[in-house]
C-alpha cells in the first residue's frame, strides 16, 4: 500500500493518472509473461483512490487492534473449567451472549477508542490521501507505478514522449504536481519514501531478491570451505616440512657419527 497527499485532483487530472498508471501496470504484466512467468493479472487487482482519512483512520485501528474472536472466546473460561490456566483472569461477570462483535459495534469502538496514535501509519493519516494499494507485493508493478506518479532518475525513469507521448499530456502534469509519495506498507511494516522506493528497485522483483539470497548463501558456503580446505592444507604443509627438517637432521647426525667411527 503506498500512501500520497494529493491537492484538489481536477477530474479531467484523475481520470488521466489512472490511465497511464493502468497502461504501465499492464504492461508490467505483459513482460513477466512474455519472461516465461504464470500469467497473473495483477495490474487488474491494483487500485488507487481517494479516501477520507479520519474514516480510513478509523478503519485501519479496527483491523489492527480489535480482534473479536479473542474478546470471544475469554467468557468461555471458567473456574470450574478443567482448561482454564491457573494464571487465567475470571471477570465477574461475562457479557450478554448477544453482545454485538462486528466493526462498527461499541465492542469495536472501545476497542480502539485509546489506540489514536497507536498505529505505525498514524503520522502519515493527515489532510488529503490517496492510497494504491496491491494485492501482493511485486516490486516491478511498484516500480513501474512509482515510474508514472512519482519519478525519480535514474532508478524510476519517467517514460519519455516517444515511448508514452500521454504521459506528457497536460492534464497527467498538472495532476502529477498535486501528489506528493508520503510512505507505504509493505507486509506488515511503514516504511519512508526511500525505503519505499528500495523494494520498488528490487533488481528482477521478488524473484530476483530470491536469487540474490541464494547466490550469497552459495559464496558464504564456498567461502567456509575454503576457509576450511585452506587451514587443512596449511597444518598439512607445516607437517610436511616439520618431517623434512627432522629428516634432514637425523641425516646430518648418522653422518657425524659415520665420519667419527
Amino acid at each position: 500500500m503506498l500512501l500520497f497527499q494529493h491537492n484538489n485532483l481536477k477530474s479531467n487530472e484523475w481520470v488521466a493518472i489512472r490511465r497511464e498508471l493502468s497502461a504501465a501496470l499492464q504492461k508490467v504484466d505483459a513482460a513477466r509473461v512474455a519472461a516465461g512467468h504464470l500469467p497473473e493479472p495483477l495490474a487488474d487487482g491494483i487500485k488507487i483512490q481517494i479516501i477520507q482519512t479520519g474514516i480510513f483512520a478509523a478503519a485501519l485501528r479496527v483491523v489492527e487492534f480489535y480482534k473479536p474472536e479473542l474478546q470471544s472466546a475469554a467468557p468461555s473460561l471458567g473456574p470450574t473449567d478443567s482448561t482454564t490456566p491457573l494464571s487465567a483472569s475470571i471477570p465477574v461477570s461475562s457479557p450478554s451472549t448477544d453482545e454485538l462483535t462486528h466493526t462498527l459495534s461499541k465492542a469495536a469502538h472501545e476497542a480502539v477508542a485509546d489506540t489514536r496514535t497507536a498505529h505505525a501509519l498514524a503520522p502519515l493519516l493527515s489532510g488529503p490521501l490517496v492510497l494504491l494499494t496491491f494485492p501482493n507485493v511485486s516490486p516491478q508493478h511498484m516500480k513501474a507505478a512509482l515510474s508514472i506518479l512519482s519519478p525519480n532518475p535514474p532508478q524510476f525513469q519517467a517514460p519519455t514522449r516517444r515511448a508514452n507521448p500521454g504521459w506528457h499530456d497536460a492534464a497527467v502534469q498538472g495532476g502529477l504536481q498535486k501528489l506528493l509519495l508520503l510512505g507505504a506498507r509493505v507486509e506488515g511494516k511503514v516504511f519512508d519514501v526511500d525505503e519505499t522506493r528500495w523494494v520498488g528497485s528490487i533488481d528482477g522483483g521478488l524473484d530476483g531478491l530470491r536469487a540474490q539470497l541464494v547466490a550469497m548463501l552459495q559464496g558464504i558456503g564456498a567461502g567456509v570451505t575454503n576457509t576450511l580446505e585452506s587451514a587443512g592444507r596449511s597444518i598439512y604443509f607445516t607437517l610436511e616440512g616439520r618431517r623434512s627438517m627432522l629428516e634432514d637432521e637425523e641425516k646430518e647426525a648418522l653422518k657425524e657419527t659415520t665420519e667419527q667411527e
